[in-house]
């Protein structure tokens, strides 16, 4: 069992959230603290430089509202939007804030996830921690 749990969640991607939080609630401790992450990919300096002064934390609020609406009724979830590649971004904010199991979802591996690799291929392999995937 688990006191630090961490669903990263693709909100860009069809994927059922709801059963990787309901395995994340199966492993955990009584009492443990479950965080849904969202990583937002980083815009490139020679990009931001023309948004409008404040688009990005206007965006990161944004996902944050898409995130409770997605997570509706999921009160003792804390919900956490990042931004950075998603594969280093997870196993990162899974390093800095004492994670202990990451349950990630996953597709079926393509071609071009043999030569690339998936972001739960890459958590798995980094992680500091347990890692359950599911499919």
């Amino acid at each position: 069992m688990y006191n630090n749990v961490l669903v990263p969640i693709a909100l860009d991607h069809e994927r059922d959230t709801k059963e990787a939080l309901s395995i994340a609630k199966a492993i955990a401790e009584k009492g443990a603290k479950i965080t849904a992450l969202h990583v937002m990919e980083e815009v490139p300096a020679y990009v931001a430089q023309y948004l409008p002064e404040g688009q990005l934390e206007e965006n990161v609020h944004e996902l944050e509202a898409r995130m409770k609406e997605e997570l509706a009724g999921e009160d003792s979830i804390a919900i956490k939007v990042v931004s950075g590649h998603a594969g280093h971004a997870i196993v990162d904010y899974a390093k800095h804030h004492g994670v202990d199991c990451i349950v990630v979802a996953s597709h079926r591996p393509g071609l071009t996830d043999f030569f690339l690799g998936s972001t739960a291929a890459r958590v798995v392999r980094h992680a500091p921690c347990a890692v359950h995937v599911s499919r």
